[in-house]
């Protein structure tokens, strides 16, 4: 909504509607713990996590309207909490298993992840704050999914039958913003259910039944072994429906960070370093390529991956300092903004200010982030363990976290205006507060003794925190700028942030533990089962371990930093030329550092949602967000249905792992095949049809 258009919110400031009531707390709390459970993991397996807020609107207008008195209000803050929930567990996942990975923890401890997501969360909420009048209002900045979600919470005002306003308000709420006609509350709601119970079945079939393989795979020696030859398919449901919501531009640049990581960079890095990958395979040097086995084939392709991976490390470093770069300025505006509001609360020029610009007091947002510092200062002083300095150490963690954390909070907030929280950057900017305390730590403290233990694991907490605020710092502001729209109250909604924030910790402990033990995160536990491959906490073990003196080759992130430059300015000028394509680094940096099976589906599926805006062709702003919608919940449905099976597959496997058989049918990858191509056709025509009947 531009600056010059006067802004009219669905609900006004004059009128006080129930927000946080009893109903709308339980329903909200009870989706964030499901949607933490979801995106966890969704996160461990693909590196990558969607924002919950259009999905939990549907859920909402669904299940509300079965009371008789419900209002727009209360489906807001049901979604704020729900959406809150789907964001702090990314900073968890991105991070806490390096921890278990490095060795650090046995396993995933129930408090201090509790902890981490508590105190991280809400300081995230306490960052942002005092930026949503700056951003929000004066900034004028488009996030889309907040945007989105008020379009779909609107049609419930549009349809009247359950929402209790009187006729002057329903009118208002039409003029305010044009509405599309859909009737989420029911066919979002049916969209949304039929596609988790189709995701879920297709995970049943896959990791229940064993009926159809989870990836296709092969090997090939070419050119008498000179040129080796590796790609896969990773075939699951929410590979397609990630896909479907970032759409083609990122599907394409995943892709092609793909093709650079591991068509291109896994033959020529065999070509180059031949003796290094023979060694490291366990292949002795001087076997003759006619000897090689394929199983040995495998393992030469799977040593020069892992170290062509590395480029997207260097990748993800230059993409992290450069959002900093670019958004000095404008955070810079922000922050001013911010304290020329305090001035004007303290000096009782707000006293008036209506309801709609009511946000936390300012003495609020200190008192908690004075409060916060406790439990972060202990966190640092048991991660150090029996480290004899660790008293300066914690004080200085502390305070990076709380310079850090504030910058990234506003970063990942203002880039959560322009992309969006599932495009967010926040991997890049947290690799970077990777990079920078360990140097600063091994400073500090050395390598030698326990120093060289503790030091990396002290950067992985500090990098959790802030990462989770980041992670919450993109959501507050999403969903402040809906209910902006809407005309909720901001306080209100900054407070259930914290109710999700904390409902999500209670659960998010357990279904790492959960997972850990079925399948193993970053590392196998059980035979049979395939790793979940937590890419981003890998990366974070492998930077933070690697400064710390276990070593770590700066080649491949060299060339991955040289290859970042290339992109971001071939971007510049693309951004120069207003070119509807564009080359954001990150996306690029996900596709070389992820296996190449898990860009596969994506590509196909941004693809797809290429083909279906060509066939609907909108012509109007109303019919674009009819087709957002129904693609948004279609793709959501099976994201969700397939990540919360897993999660119960996952309990069968703890319980009672006989039930499951160890080894997928022979005919699984035909059968893999087959369900994703039905897959396919059914999201296209599923979306054109309940696009054309909203």
């Amino acid at each position: 909504m531009s600056q010059s258009a006067p802004h009219r919110p669905v609900v006004g400031p004059e009128r006080t509607l129930p927000e946080i009531t009893a109903k709308a707390v339980v329903l909200g709390v009870v989706l964030a713990m499901l949607m933490a459970a979801a995106n966890a993991c969704l996160g461990l397996r693909v590196g990558m996590t969607v924002a919950a807020s259009i999905p939990a609107s549907a859920i909402a207008l669904g299940v509300l309207r079965a009371f008789r008195r419900s209002n727009i209000l209360e489906n807001n803050q049901v979604q704020t909490i729900a959406s809150a929930g789907a964001s702090t567990v990314s900073g968890v996942i991105f991070t806490v298993p390096a921890l278990v990975m490095m060795g650090a923890w046995d396993g995933y401890d129930y408090w201090p992840i509790f902890l981490m997501v508590c105190v991280g969360g809400i300081m995230g909420v306490v960052f942002t704050t005092p930026l949503r009048r700056a951003l929000i209002v004066d900034a004028g900045l488009t996030f889309p999914e907040g945007v989105a979600t008020a379009q779909v919470l609107k049609t419930g005002v549009v349809e009247r039958e359950y929402v209790e306003l009187d006729d002057e308000l329903a009118d208002d709420a039409a003029a305010a913003e044009p509405a599309p006609k859909a009737a989420t509350s029911g066919l979002g709601f049916k969209l949304l259910l039929e596609a988790s119970a189709l995701g879920a079945l297709l995970r049943v079939l896959e990791g229940g039944c064993k009926w159809i393989a989870a990836e296709v795979a092969t090997t090939k020696a070419w050119l008498g072994g000179k040129w080796l030859f590796t790609a896969d398919a990773t075939l699951q449901p929410s590979l397609l429906g990630i896909g479907f919501i970032v759409g083609p531009n990122i599907g394409t640049l995943m892709m092609s960070g793909a093709v650079i990581g591991t068509i291109l960079g896994v033959p020529i890095n065999w070509l180059l370093n031949e003796e290094r990958l023979l060694a490291t395979a366990g292949v002795p040097s001087g076997t003759a390529w006619g000897a090689i086995t394929p199983e040995q084939w495998g393992d030469l392709a799977g040593a020069s991956w892992k170290e062509c991976r590395r480029i997207g490390i260097g990748c993800m470093l230059v993409g992290g300092v450069w959002s900093l770069i670019r958004l000095i300025g404008p955070i810079r505006s922000g922050v001013r903004a911010s304290l020329a509001a305090f001035r004007a609360q303290r000096s009782g020029q707000t006293a008036g200010a209506p309801r709609t610009e009511l946000d936390t007091p300012i003495n609020f947002l200190a008192f908690a982030a004075a409060l916060m510092t406790v439990p972060l200062f202990f966190a640092f002083w048991t991660a150090l363990g029996e480290y004899e300095g660790k008293t300066l150490v914690c004080l200085v963690l502390t305070a990076l976290m709380l310079g850090f954390g504030f910058l990234f909070a506003s970063v990942a907030g203002y880039m959560a205006g322009l992309v969006g929280s599932s495009n967010n950057p926040v991997s890049g900017v947290t690799m970077a507060t990777v990079v920078v305390s360990s140097f600063l730590l091994l400073q500090l403290m050395g390598s030698d003794g326990i120093a060289g233990k503790v030091g990396p694991a002290a950067v992985i907490y500090l990098a959790a925190f802030i990462c989770t605020g980041a992670c919450i710092a993109g959501d507050n502001l999403q969903d402040l700028k809906c209910g902006h729209i809407v005309g909720a109250t901001p306080w209100k909604q900054q407070l259930c942030l914290v109710i999700g924030t904390i409902a999500s910790a209670s659960v998010i402990p357990l279904v790492l533990g959960l997972l850990d033990n079925a399948e193993g995160i970053g590392r196998a536990v059980r035979e049979g089962t395939k790793p979940l491959s937590a890419p981003q906490a890998s990366l974070m073990k492998e930077l933070s371990t690697g400064i710390f003196g276990a070593g770590i080759n700066w080649n491949f992130i060299l060339f991955g930093c040289a290859l970042a430059v290339g992109i971001i300015a071939l971007d510049s000028w693309l951004e120069r030329r207003k070119a509807a394509f564009r080359t954001p680094i990150l996306g690029v940096a996900v596709g070389i550092y992820l296996p190449f099976g898990l860009s596969v589906l994506i590509f196909v599926g941004g693809l797809l949602a290429w083909l279906v805006k060509r066939r609907f062709a909108p012509k109007t702003e109303h019919e674009h967000v009819q087709l957002e919608n129904a693609g948004m919940l279609l793709a959501s449905g099976l994201i969700t249905g397939e990540a919360i099976l897993s999660v119960a597959i996952a309990a069968v496997l703890v319980a009672a792992p006989t039930l499951i058989p160890a080894e997928h049918s022979s005919f699984g990858a035909t059968a893999a095949l087959v369900a994703s191509a039905l897959l396919v056709v059914y999201l296209y025509v599923r979306t054109l049809g309940a696009a054309r009947r909203m």
